[in-house]
């Protein structure tokens, strides 16, 4: 299954009325839409050249949180529901899921939009966020698309907290108390705990030459991990974010988990992103195009001036046990990871394998119409890339 399909249009409705429901449920005065582009554009650049300007709470300021829950959120949840729908994510009654960092429910937003096929099951969703303003929004939008929360299947409780490298810390009367996963969950072990956005708080203070940091937090924060039964992470598509995964990839096979997505074999990661030999190394990411999103919400983006033609994303999705790669022995598939490019006569794009990185090359119109994220078989020819040291294999069709 590729990583990223069309939307149904049930999905599509959804999203389009998730973006009315946000306005009916924060309605913002008519004097003040003029100035939302202008927010949007203030909070995206505390996102990225202004992080050291942010505080810890930053969405707790009126302005900053509609643009969050008007901007930010649709296209989270948007993301988010091109790619659950081909993850590995099969809950049962009395499943607890606890969303770390959740911000305002993102992923049980986009979950309960995408995956009609658990609304069904009695689930409980623990949502840590330190920003109770950003929680007490969060519930009030998953209860207007679901309906009456008191006959919604899927219980949500919001918790005011964080996560560090030594578990998790939990606000209450004004102190900050470290609690266990066990702990928030009375006992339970979590089918799926989640993290969305939020380890990039953590590890951007790093230097980019520090591989070794990242290792720490990753085997500090999988220690934190271990006791639950599936682990998902999300971050944003770039090489910094891409080395984090790889490290927590790598941390969690040591701990006796299987890699479900989007990793195709548990060897050495072919594109760990980081530094090397003084370059920057190919990083694991895959981007889509992003028409779908809702025709108000990629206005506010152009009115922002910051367009989006293209969502990118780097994740993972582990699961407690070890994986029987019987199934992929002798079969050579490859996952794309990368746009296409001219090989020679040829055109080509890049892939990764239990073989290791591939450049997957074919005709022109052939690998244009790869998409990223998609399974191919190749054929390889037993030659390498002079220029990136990958196996050259080509289309098998």
């Amino acid at each position: 299954m590729n990583l990223f399909s069309p939307l149904d249009a049930q999905v599509l409705n959804l999203l389009d009325e998730l973006i009315l429901l946000i306005d009916k449920t924060f309605p913002l005065p008519r004097k003040f839409y003029h100035v939302l582009p202008r927010n949007v554009a203030e909070l995206s650049g505390l996102y990225t050249a202004g992080r050291g300007d942010r505080s810890l709470t930053y969405l707790g300021k009126p302005n900053l949180l509609s643009a969050y829950l008007r901007y930010f959120l649709p296209w989270n949840v948007f993301r988010l529901c091109k790619l659950l729908p081909s993850l590995s994510l099969e809950f049962k009654d009395d499943d607890a899921v606890l969303d770390i960092g959740c911000g305002p429910l993102t992923l049980a937003l986009a979950l309960w939009i995408s995956r009609p096929d658990l609304r069904g099951v009695k689930m409980e969703f623990v949502c840590l966020d330190r920003t109770p303003s950003v929680l007490d929004a969060g519930k009030k939008i998953f209860a207007g698309l679901t309906g009456a929360q008191e006959n919604c299947p899927w219980k949500i409780r919001t918790v005011r907290g964080e996560i560090t490298g030594k578990g998790y810390l939990f606000h209450t009367e004004g102190k900050r108390i470290p609690v266990s996963p066990a702990k928030l969950l009375h006992g339970k072990t979590a089918a799926l705990a989640a993290a969305v956005n939020i380890f990039n708080e953590i590890y951007w203070d790093l230097s980019p030459a520090d591989r070794g940091g990242l290792e720490t937090l990753t085997q500090q924060y999988s220690s934190v991990f271990s006791a639950c039964s599936g682990i998902l992470i999300i971050e944003p598509g770039i090489p910094r974010s891409a080395e984090f995964i790889s490290c927590f990839r790598s941390s969690l096979l040591e701990r006796d988990f299987r890699i479900e997505s989007p990793c195709l074999h548990e060897k050495t990661c072919p594109f760990p992103g980081g530094l090397k030999n003084g370059k920057k190394a190919k990083w694991c990411h895959f981007p889509f195009i992003a028409d779908e999103a809702p025709a108000k919400l990629r206005k506010l983006s152009e009115a922002a001036g910051i367009p989006k033609e293209r969502a990118v994303l780097s994740f993972l999705l582990a699961k407690k046990g070890i994986r029987n790669d019987a199934v992929n022995s002798g079969k050579q598939v490859a996952r794309i990871i990368s746009d296409s490019f001219p090989v020679g006569a040829k055109f080509g794009c890049y892939s990764c394998s239990s073989k290791g990185a591939v450049l997957v090359t074919g005709e022109k119109t052939r690998i244009e119409s790869l998409e990223s994220g998609e399974t191919v078989k190749v054929k390889f020819t037993g030659q390498t890339d002079q220029k990136s040291g990958a196996y050259i294999g080509e289309l098998d069709e």
